[in-house]
């Protein structure tokens, strides 16, 4: 019995298991002359209790760590979102916010939420034990994870339908003979070949063409990917008041991705590490064919000049700043709770500090050489139908369901190429799923461990049923109408803002910046530049307090196309934005009236507590030990 807490060699990440350990320790080292029955039993019997609580877990290597985080962060906007705001920001002109505001902001945050985690080993509800007056801040994002794990896999379901649509012999999208097509329809790379004519219609000059022996005007004229997208895939309705029914077919891939989800993740990080090696390592291979693929079409040159050549008059412009600064925070998975988590399960001393500076250069690296793949094919596209590439551009839902499967039409072999680019998107989107959904399950269970560790399977899959009931609205054929409102209010740029801000602000300002970099210099031997202290203190607050106010004045209603949403949906979308962003100002005023004392006790009490790093860890310890002995007492 003794033996194995003697010889184990784990090193880290789990506190409650070397609790045990030094028990064992002191129980292997007790007088063993005349002991007293009772006493014995009792020791044994209290030992027992405390090991039945399983393992929090640690990472097995250090490459499962890495490869984890390389998975959260590289998602599906370094694919679909970062080329074009290049494109629409001045070209390499954007690299410049872009740099900036990753070594003012991006990388600061990242490096201190890895370090948060490790620091303390307790996900994303835990840590704020080192200011206790903002653990609002774990609520509101723990309630934004809820959101983004609702919306965010509803792609993946999109992308898994396109992948079985593409497994036959040609994609169904290239023709406008399917049941889905309107008398409108004509391919793209065809309408050079229609007769159309000028004809001044209410004083206006129109083109006018000829389809089908009926008149119609250029601007009503749809394509067959259009039609497959709208009418086919989305079937989608008038309005936000017309939800329709369920699509079957996407509630069907919908659960798929949920399942494939939950298998990664049910078995706790160590499974998860595994997981990883191929769904953060085989998109670059995807990466690299299509990339070959793409800069050997004809017009792929002109395609990359647009995304690479500068124009630095657009830098003058506010709106290239935000893009930069929500493009960042969004990519790099801040504000979520996900690194602390991932952070926390690793050895105190590993060097979270080369960590986070490794996988910051891996994921803006990743981003750019996206921009290369993504706009070889578009300006091949451009070359085709003999428009110019801005007009082709787009970015999101428009690029993936849109764009891409357009592109693939003309090159031989459209079936493969359009599975491995939706296979490629599946991967990029499922590492950062379910270690999205990994940072949440940390952060309930370490809260309230004795209840549900033991049950962690369970519950990670009652959490993926009910996500997945409440996303089958986003699937129906007023689907998108919810989908757009999620993407605009309950994950939006300016609850995320929110967010990183009091985070930033708590740790640097409230706890104290020079003890936490004490703390950081116990894990990794030496003090990290100063740089980071003044990004911390100064810089991250500034620029999320700046972008935050200019989203705010800059604010417009959001359309889906020509759709304007009433005013009842622009409500249930802020009731989603405030539902996690409510939770910080009134966690805050509620544990003030709590908390007992005058107000420099309170202060001391639960905004600038006294303890250091290493007094706070056995602090917790303590408090995790008497949690655990009371419950198994019960």
């Amino acid at each position: 019995m003794y033996s194995n807490c003697a010889t184990d060699g784990d090193g880290g990440g789990d506190n409650r298991k070397h609790e045990s350990i030094e028990m064992c320790k002191d129980l292997s080292h007790a007088p063993i002359s005349q002991p007293n029955p009772s006493t014995n039993s009792d020791n044994k019997q209290q030992l027992v209790k405390i090991q039945q609580l399983p393992e929090r877990g640690s990472w097995s290597s250090k490459l499962d760590f890495i490869l984890s985080v390389v998975g959260l962060a590289i998602g599906l906007g370094n694919v679909w979102r970062f080329p074009y705001l290049c494109y629409k920001n001045g070209g390499g002109a954007f690299l410049l916010p872009y740099i900036l505001t990753l070594f003012l902001a991006g990388i600061p945050m990242f490096f201190m939420e890895l370090a948060l985690g490790q620091m303390l080993t307790i996900g994303g509800l835990g840590v704020f034990k080192i200011a206790p007056i903002f653990k609002g801040i774990g609520y509101a994002a723990a309630v934004m994870s809820c959101w983004m794990n609702v919306y965010y896999i509803v792609i993946l379901a999109w992308a898994v339908f396109y992948f079985f649509m593409s497994m036959r012999a040609d994609v169904p999208w290239r023709t406008c003979n399917n049941w889905w097509n309107t008398v409108n329809c004509v391919n793209q790379y065809e309408r050079k070949n229609l007769p159309c004519w000028d004809k001044i219609i209410n004083g206006t000059t129109k083109k006018v063409c000829s389809v089908a022996a009926v008149n119609i005007t250029s601007s009503e004229l749809t394509d067959p990917v259009k039609e497959f997208w709208e009418r086919r895939a989305l079937q989608i309705s008038n309005g936000i008041e017309e939800i329709g029914n369920i699509r079957w077919e996407l509630a069907g891939t919908l659960l798929l991705v949920w399942i494939l989800c939950y298998f990664c993740i049910w078995k706790g990080v160590k499974w998860t590490g595994k997981v990883v090696y191929f769904t953060a390592l085989f998109p670059y291979v995807l990466l690299t064919v299509l990339l070959i693929r793409g800069i050997t079409l004809p017009g792929a040159l002109e395609g990359i000049k647009f995304y690479v050549i500068p124009n630095f008059s657009k830098l003058t412009h506010s709106e290239v700043w935000i893009d930069a600064v929500t493009q960042i925070f969004f990519s790099y998975g801040l504000g979520l709770g996900t690194l602390v988590a991932l952070g926390s399960y690793n050895k105190f001393t590993n060097n979270v500090y080369k960590d986070a500076l490794i996988v910051c250069t891996v994921n803006s690296s990743t981003s750019m050489f996206a921009g290369f793949v993504i706009f070889s094919v578009i300006g091949f596209m451009a070359h085709e139908q003999q428009r110019p590439v801005a007009e082709v551009a787009a970015s999101g839902p428009g690029l993936a369901f849109l764009v891409y499967p357009s592109a693939v039409l003309q090159l031989p072999g459209s079936s493969m190429w359009s599975c491995l680019f939706f296979f490629m998107l599946l991967l990029i989107g499922l590492d950062s799923q379910f270690c999205t959904m990994e940072g949440f399950i940390t952060a309930i269970i370490d809260e309230w461990p004795q209840l549900l560790r033991k049950r962690k399977e369970i519950f990670i899959a009652i959490v993926c049923i009910l996500s997945y009931l409440v996303g089958l609205t986003c699937i129906s054929q007023g689907g998108m109408y919810i989908f757009q409102i999620l993407d605009s209010y309950a994950v939006s740029g300016f609850c995320l803002l929110w967010l990183i801000f009091f985070e930033c602000v708590s740790i640097s300002w409230c706890y104290g910046v020079d003890r936490f970099y004490d703390g950081i210099k116990d894990m990794i031997g030496y003090y990290p530049t100063v740089w980071w202290k003044f990004c911390w203190c100064v810089t991250t607050p500034a620029i999320c307090v700046g972008v935050f106010f200019f989203n705010i004045i800059q604010w417009t209603s959001i359309q889906y196309l020509d759709y304007s949403y009433p005013w009842w949906a622009h409500a249930f979308g802020w009731f989603t934005a405030l539902s996690s962003m409510l939770y910080i100002p009134g966690y805050m005023v509620w544990l003030w009236k709590r908390t007992p004392g005058d107000l420099c006790q309170k202060i001391r009490a639960i905004v600038r507590i006294d303890e250091d790093v290493s007094q706070l860890r056995e602090k917790m310890q303590s408090e995790a030990y008497a949690k655990e002995v009371e419950f198994d007492s019960l």
